[in-house]
């Protein structure tokens, strides 16, 4: 896969556009969050 093909998806929290990573292969449909500190404050509001 060519780096500048690759899915992206916008994060639930901040809104900010993020691309597939390989660590998530096996649960991109299962991805919502674009790094562990949106994940962690996916109950705050975004902004």
């Amino acid at each position: 896969m060519k780096k500048g093909h690759l899915p992206t998806k916008v994060c639930a929290v901040c809104g900010k556009p993020f691309s597939w990573r390989k660590k998530w292969e096996t649960v991109w449909d299962e991805v919502k969050y674009c790094s562990e500190r949106c994940r962690r404050n996916k109950n705050q509001s975004p902004g």
